[in-house]
């Protein structure tokens, strides 16, 4: 081969059109992200805090943190609870430094936190290499397939709070849906 075709020999790296999105499914389970959020509950809540897995209904005052995660899997990592529960979870977190009234910020600051420490974890566990994003607070992002959505319903003092392992909204569920962009082989 001369130079020239070596620099644009196919090495096998390139997604092929024929391979199929990666779901969450085949990467964890929910007792794998279960296991990811308790190790961030004892690091950083208390060793004597824990996470029962037992669905409950979210408050309508729900609020949402999460961390996208962008690698061979794309998608986010959303932690949602009750306002109160966030504001229950920043004490924990800030501990004896916790004023006697908290600001916005320090719940929206201690919800990323834990959004970033178990979508860290999360991307661990997946094929690399992967990029975490900042973490966000406010309303969930949109889910994507439920076929590529891994929900954890748990408890955390009594309270609801649900672990969302959920591919990008939009993500081609069928990777020939649309091919107009695509260049042969």
């Amino acid at each position: 081969m001369t130079e020239f075709d070596t620099r644009f020999e196919d090495t096998g790296e390139r997604r092929r059109t024929s391979d199929a999105p990666l779901s969450i499914h085949d990467l964890l389970d929910g007792e794998t992200v279960q296991s990811i959020a308790q190790e961030a509950w004892s690091a950083l809540v208390g060793d004597d805090e824990f996470l029962v897995p037992l669905p409950g209904g979210l408050p309508d005052d729900a609020l949402s943190s999460w961390v996208e995660i962008v690698g061979p899997w794309t998608g986010t990592v959303v932690l949602t609870c009750g306002r109160s529960t966030a504001e229950a979870l920043s004490r924990a977190l800030l501990k004896e430094h916790a004023p006697p009234v908290l600001e916005v910020e320090d719940i929206e600051d201690a919800l990323g936190e834990l959004a970033n420490v178990v979508g860290g974890n999360v991307k661990a566990v997946l094929p690399g290499p992967s990029v975490l994003g900042l973490p966000e607070v406010g309303s969930a992002p949109t889910a994507g397939s439920p076929a590529d959505t891994c929900r954890v319903d748990l408890l955390w003092r009594g309270e609801s709070l649900t672990i969302s392992v959920q591919g990008a909204a939009g993500a081609l569920t069928d990777p020939h849906e649309n091919n107009q962009n695509e260049v042969p082989l």
